[in-house]
């Protein structure tokens, strides 16, 4: 608490006054009145955060090519390592079909190869006069239309080869298969959920912090976490991510903690409780709550001074506690 005035050490909660009534003097008697000391601390500020753990890496694993799952090798539960191959979607049919791209390549090579003698041969006697200006462009025409089609043929190889390693499906990291959706046997479309992929190593927390709070929360600051299936363990993690921006609804500020789970005890979806580290200040003034008044210039708080006068002080409040 800042006060704007300068404190002698001794609070009230009451004026005490006597005042004189005409001539009479008559003393009024001062109303019974409790004196406490301003006391000077260094005040630890916590910042407690409610949340829930969320998975650092959460996939759903979809068909990249259309056809008949012949082989499933992972289930729900199983753990598997990155590029690691899960199902297979029908490879025979993908094999074959790169053989006829790779044919149609070599045919079409062929063609080019022919064409560019042909161009060549029109050349030469279009150089001697003997062929015309039509019979050259014909040939150069051509020639171009067979080194297209060679392009084309070679992108259809590409695109064969291309499904033949989507059709063997692999985990784009290491994780837990959380759920499997297909059957061996189902026919499956481009684009289709196969697989729930998530990493449980590490975790984070997630947490929104009050717009007060945002300026006391830095990436790499440690951060205490604390769940129900696990009472009196802590578990503790360092701040990751802090949100550049504040939620304009909710006037809070999004903050992520990774925390290491090599044991997978830590599960996506817990509720969690997060200590976001101490601030300590020091020579903080701290007063009783009940010293401090509510009015309409602000919070007030009645200073004893000399001779049991009493002053009446307008501060600035900081932490409760």
């Amino acid at each position: 608490m800042r006060i704007r005035n300068s404190l002698c050490g001794v609070l009230t909660l009451a004026l005490l006054a006597a005042c004189g009534v005409g001539g009479d003097e008559a003393e009024l008697a001062a109303p019974p009145v409790v004196i406490a000391h301003v006391e000077v601390r260094d005040l630890e500020e916590r910042i407690d955060a409610t949340g829930e753990l969320v998975a650092k890496e959460e996939a759903q694993i979809a068909s990249e090519v259309s056809g008949r799952i012949t082989e499933i090798l992972v289930d729900e539960g199983n753990a598997v390592e990155a590029d690691q191959v899960l199902l297979e979607i029908d490879p025979e049919r993908r094999n074959l079909e790169l053989a006829d791209a790779r044919a149609g390549l070599t045919e079409a090579g062929a063609a080019l190869g022919e064409q560019k003698r042909d161009h060549q041969r029109a050349k030469t006697l279009h150089e001697r006069g003997i062929a015309s200006d039509a019979d050259l462009d014909k040939a150069e025409t051509a020639l171009a239309l067979a080194r297209s089609r060679a392009e084309a043929a070679r992108a259809r190889v590409g695109v064969a080869e291309r499904a033949v390693r989507d059709a063997s499906v692999r985990a784009p990291f290491a994780g837990l298969i959380a759920r499997r959706h297909v059957s061996r046997g189902e026919f499956v479309n481009l684009g289709q959920s196969l697989f729930d992929l998530v990493a449980l190593d590490p975790v984070e927390v997630e947490v929104h912090l009050a717009e007060r709070d945002s300026s006391r929360v830095v990436v790499g600051q440690e951060v205490l976490v604390t769940v129900a299936p696990f009472p009196g363990e802590t578990f503790h993690g360092v701040v990751t991510v802090v949100s550049p921006t504040i939620d304009v609804r909710t006037r809070t500020l999004r903050v992520k903690a990774q925390i290491g789970n090599p044991e997978g005890r830590l599960r996506p979806g817990l509720f969690a409780r997060a200590d976001l580290g101490i601030a300590v200040r020091e020579g903080v003034l701290l007063v009783p709550e009940e010293a401090i008044l509510l009015r309409s210039d602000g919070s007030v708080i009645f200073r004893r001074g000399e001779q049991n006068r009493v002053d009446r002080v307008i501060v600035e409040t900081g932490e409760h506690r």
